[in-house]
């Protein structure tokens, strides 16, 4: 039987790494603990600024537009802005700089929850393989949660050492658990669409996309609509 993930979690960190990744990857759930009493922190790594077919439209220009989507789509969940770590896309590195970063934020609001991207979940069928920012960053932030924010020696400038108890996965092809977004799938939508520069049609297609996916989760799960994640137990 699959096994739901039913806590609500005192603070979150979701970490992504482009605008609408957050949103797509787990926005219903972040609603959801939100809604619950969370406190919930966004961070994305990357600008946005290569995010378009369209070579006239300068990078400057789409970070811009970028930015108001995500502050749109986050008062759609709930949320405060995200912060943004101010990376180009395709520069995403797992380093120590960014580690360095992310251990700060980990440190500084002490989450019991990570979320990030599944960095180990690359083919998906023919049709898809995973961005490499994806990947970075996902063993960044694995990196960064354990065992550097967690020991006292990793980055001693980043603040008291704070262990992270668990990091879900999103985007992932081994979901261990689920979390229920029956009540806030409509949140999620509305914050997808946010991402209007993404949508070369208008985006009308990714209503359809966001609740069939939450759909088939849901079918995994035993829910009606459901969002899946790799769960791993890093402390207490």
């Amino acid at each position: 039987m699959a096994e739901l993930f039913e806590a609500i979690p005192k603070t979150v960190l979701a970490v992504y790494a482009h605008p609408d990744d957050a949103d797509v990857a787990c926005g219903g759930a972040l609603a959801r603990w939100r809604r619950q009493g969370s406190e919930v922190y966004v961070v994305l790594a990357a600008e946005g600024d290569k995010g378009t077919p369209d070579p006239a439209l300068p990078p400057e220009e789409l970070v811009a537009r970028r930015a108001g989507e995500v502050q749109r789509a986050a008062a759609a969940l709930g949320l405060d802005p995200p912060a943004r770590l101010g990376y180009a896309d395709g520069e995403v590195g797992d380093d120590p700089g960014l580690r360095a970063r992310l251990v700060e934020w980990i440190r500084r609001i002490r989450p019991d929850v990570v979320l990030t991207h599944d960095p180990t979940a690359v083919f998906f069928g023919e049709d898809y393989y995973n961005h490499r920012d994806h990947r970075s960053l996902g063993f960044a932030v694995l990196d960064a949660s354990s065992p550097a924010a967690a020991l006292p020696h990793y980055f001693p400038a980043a603040g008291p050492p704070h262990q992270v108890k668990q990091v879900l996965l999103s985007g992932t092809l081994q979901p261990s658990v689920w979390v229920d977004i029956e009540d806030d799938v409509a949140a999620k939508v509305a914050a997808v669409a946010c991402h209007a520069s993404q949508f070369a049609d208008g985006g009308s297609w990714v209503i359809q996309a966001v609740r069939r996916r939450a759909e088939e989760e849901g079918r995994r799960a035993g829910l009606t609509l459901a969002e899946g994640f790799r769960r791993l137990r890093l402390g207490g």
